[in-house]
Order: structure tokens, then C-alpha cells, then sequence
């Protein structure tokens, strides 16, 4: 049989593409491998949000020349947003020409029949549609072993912040119809997944644009109600369209998670108006009052950009002064990075912040950030929380690693004669780091469900 190998950059998004990749190559007969060169065909799933994401999935792509030298039989297919940019196609066809297959974000459902045109071609078969159709349901896919499984809920997105390159890529917002979201968590349940996170690239906006018009709360409310599921999370989440529905739903429930990812950017008025973020600095204060107030233990997350263009020395003293008032559990931290076509990529070649300035002010912030870190996570010492465990852990293969349904990240000490592997297991928590926690098993693993039919198929 074939054997097929993909590579993935970026988010959960793309993570969740590559499962339907593998499951359309597997519905024609491939085989997955365990390493490039064992594979007939390789995937370079991309990911366009950064700079730095594009320079590895370029390199990477160039560095596969020389494999493909060695085997003319091999077969090589670049996906994802980077595709959907007019600029990469015209790169892969002057420095990558031995790429067989490009194909967009919007037509990943093709695959199949791209593959099979290609084998009769002796160029690179573009095909990348600038426009998403409708949402297409049912492609199989192959999720990995396990009880975590992500299901998308919601493409694209309508808000157009000025630095970002998604609502380009990834089209405008269409959602799936609540019950194919609602058949696809019951498929997974059957299959043996309990923790289950619900993916768009604004989840809060889900169902705007149904007929008749529905929410993330009134979502989330119906698959509770899905026997078997254990976990709900969702990622991930704009402030302006963050419902005080939604928080009550998740306040009443003990299955959503406690723990949200709420992007802020910055916290400076001026900049969060240039972003086209359209909400104030106080406005999304306010929000995570209300969050607190009505879910007391929640662990908040964010993104921020640093260096953004323009940005005073003041205007980043606000983002410090935001993240002191919130007191984030983590952050994920990054230097402005201009995405071609974008209005923000034009002001960076007029006002610019030196490269020099935007790496000292990082480095402050995440300075701040770690500290505020680690005086959170030691109000976890002597707890005992239900964690799943993902796996071994990849700096110690002495410790398991797991995840809190408050998405911490906690170590415990394996034991050679019991494997705790995709196991729900009560941990209490001993020792508190910076970016985790390390506990000890508490009790015994939660019963697995059993399923006869568990991984035999793709799971739709």
C-alpha cells in the first residue's frame, strides 16, 4: 500500500485539515508513515498568520527537492493558507517546481480527484478556488488515537482585523448546521472520545449566519446533552462577540471548561482602534469581570502582539498595565509580523518600530507575564483535579503528561506496570512551575468506555 506523510504548520485549524487530509488519502488506500522518507506522498499543510510559520513551511518545502530527486516516483502536495496567497503560487512555480499538487483551503474536499489528475500530468496541478462554496459535510477523516478530538464548527471570518491574513485565507464565515455538529460528537462518543474542543477561527460568531440564526451557547447547550461526553472546550474566541448567554451557559454547566482563550491584542485604546478590533481597552475589562464574577475559577488566556505599527513606548506601558489587571494564567506573546495585503503590512513600511525595541519590549512583557504565571498556578498546590493523560513527557519519559479540564498541563510519575495512556485520572497537584504542574496520582483512572468499533473506520 502507499504511504503518505504530512507535514502541519499552524493552528488547530490546520491540525484538524490534516485529519481530513489523511482521511481522504486513506479512503484511497494509502497507509500513513511514520517518517518522510518512508512516504509515497508528502503533505506541507501551511499556515500564513506569521512570518516565521511561512519561512519553515518555504524551507521545508525547498529541502524536499532533494528526496524528490532520489525517488521520481515520489509524490509531493502543498496545501493551506499560504496557498490562498497569490505570491506563494508564483514562488512554488519558479523555486519549487517539483511540487506536484497545490490546492486552496477552500477545495481540500477535491483532493481525491486532484491526486488522480495529477498522475496523468508531467507539471505542478494548481488548483486553489478564491472564493469558499458551501460548508461540505461528511469527508472522512483520521483523527489520532486517543479520548481529545477537535470538530470544526465554524470557516472563516468576517472581522478584518488590520494585521491579520485569515479572513483572506480562510474566506468569509460560514457555519456548519448544528446537527451535523451535533451526529459528528455522537459518532465520536461511539468511537471512545470524551474531551472534545470545538475549533473556528472566531467560535463566538457561530450560527449568525444559519437560517434560522443560532449560538455558541445554544450549541454547546445541545452537545451536553450528548451521552458520553465527558469535556467541551472552544477555541477560539473574539472579545466583541463574547455573550453574557455564553458565560452564564458555561457558569451552569460542569462539562464547557473553565478555562478561555480571549484575545486582546493590546491594551491600548489607540492601537485596538487601528487594529480594527472594535472594542475599547474598557469594554474588555468589563467582559472579564462579568466572566469572572459568574465562573470565579476560570483560567483566562490571550494573545499579544508587541511592536504593532506606530506603537508608542506609552501604548505598550497599557498592554503591561492590562496584563497586570487581568492576571492571565498564560499568554501567548508575539512581534508584529506584516502580512502582505494587509493595511497594517503598509503603515509598517511607514512607521515602522525598530526590530531592537519590539524584542526589548517582548521581553518585558513576557517577564511580567511569567511571573503573573507561576503566583496563579501555585493556587493549584494541594488540590485534586481530574486530568486526561495525553502521553509521555517529551523532557522526562519518567512522568506522564496530562491536561485539567482547566487546560493546565500536569506531570505525574509513570509506573512500568500500569499504563494511564488517554485515561482520566484524579491527580493532586504538589508542586507548581511556571508553565506547569506536578502532582501525583490521587485515585483511580475514571472506567474507559468501551466500543467494539473504537478506531476500526475514519470518524466522520
Amino acid at each position: 500500500m502507499p504511504r503518505y506523510f504530512i507535514q502541519t504548520y499552524g493552528c488547530q485549524m490546520n491540525v484538524r485539515d490534516s485529519e481530513i487530509i489523511a482521511g481522504q488519502l486513506e479512503a484511497l488506500g494509502y497507509q500513513a508513515a511514520s517518517t518522510e522518507a518512508e512516504a509515497d506522498l508528502i503533505v506541507v499543510n501551511t499556515c500564513a498568520v506569521r512570518g516565521t510559520a511561512e519561512d519553515h513551511a518555504f524551507g521545508y518545502i525547498g529541502a524536499l527537492k532533494q528526496r524528490k530527486d532520489e525517488r521520481s516516483d515520489l509524490r509531493l502536495l502543498v496545501a493551506g493558507c499560504m496557498v490562498q496567497e497569490p505570491n506563494t503560487v508564483a514562488w512554488l512555480r519558479r523555486y519549487a517546481p517539483h511540487v506536484d499538487v497545490v490546492v486552496g483551503t477552500h477545495n481540500l474536499h477535491r483532493l481525491p480527484e486532484l491526486l488522480r489528475e495529477a498522475e496523468e500530468r508531467q507539471e505542478m496541478l494548481v488548483e486553489v478556488w478564491k472564493e469558499p462554496g458551501d460548508v461540505v459535510e461528511h469527508l472522512p477523516s483520521r483523527r489520532p488515537e486517543g479520548v481529545q478530538a477537535f470538530v470544526n464548527i465554524i470557516y472563516g471570518c468576517d472581522k478584518f482585523c488590520t494585521f491579520c491574513i485569515v479572513p483572506f485565507t480562510r474566506g468569509k464565515e460560514r457555519s456548519r448546521e448544528p446537527k451535523h455538529i451535533v451526529r459528528e460528537v455522537e459518532a465520536l462518543v461511539e468511537a471512545g472520545y470524551q474531551d472534545i474542543t470545538l475549533l473556528g477561527q472566531n467560535v463566538n460568531s457561530y450560527g449568525h449566519d444559519l437560517n434560522p440564526p443560532t449560538d455558541l451557547a445554544d450549541l454547546l447547550a445541545s452537545l451536553e446533552r450528548v451521552e458520553g461526553v465527558r469535556w467541551l472546550r472552544f477555541t477560539t474566541s473574539h472579545p466583541r462577540d463574547f455573550s453574557q448567554k455564553l458565560i452564564d451557559t458555561i457558569a451552569a454547566s460542569d462539562k464547557i471548561s473553565h478555562q478561555i482563550h480571549l484575545p486582546v491584542q493590546s491594551g491600548a485604546n489607540t492601537i485596538l482602534k487601528r487594529m480594527n478590533r472594535k472594542y475599547t481597552r474598557e469594554q474588555y475589562l468589563d467582559l472579564v469581570e462579568r466572566i469572572r464574577q459568574a465562573i470565579p475559577d476560570v483560567t483566562l488566556t490571550t494573545d499579544i502582539i508587541v511592536g504593532f505599527p506606530g506603537e508608542s513606548e506609552g501604548e505598550f506601558a497599557e498592554t503591561l498595565s492590562l496584563v497586570e489587571a487581568v492576571r492571565y494564567d498564560s499568554a501567548f506573546t508575539f512581534l508584529y509580523s506584516a502580512r502582505a495585503g494587509t493595511p497594517a503590512a503598509r503603515w509598517e513600511s511607514r512607521d515602522p518600530v525598530p526590530e531592537s525595541v519590539k524584542r526589548e519590549r517582548l521581553n518585558r512583557l513576557m517577564e511580567l507575564q511569567y511571573q503573573i504565571s507561576w503566583e496563579n498556578n501555585q493556587r493549584w498546590v494541594g488540590k485534586t483535579v481530574l486530568a486526561v493523560v495525553e502521553g509521555v513527557s517529551k523532557k522526562n519519559e519518567a512522568m506522564w503528561t496530562a491536561r485539567t479540564q482547566h487546560n493546565k498541563v500536569v506531570l505525574l510519575p509513570r509506573q512500568a506496570e500500569l499504563s494511564l495512556l488517554h485515561r482520566f485520572v484524579p491527580v493532586k497537584v504538589t508542586e507548581a512551575k511556571t508553565f506547569y504542574l506536578v502532582g501525583e496520582q490521587a485515585g483511580e483512572p475514571l472506567p474507559s468506555p468501551a466500543s467494539p468499533m473504537r478506531r476500526a473506520l475514519p470518524v466522520l
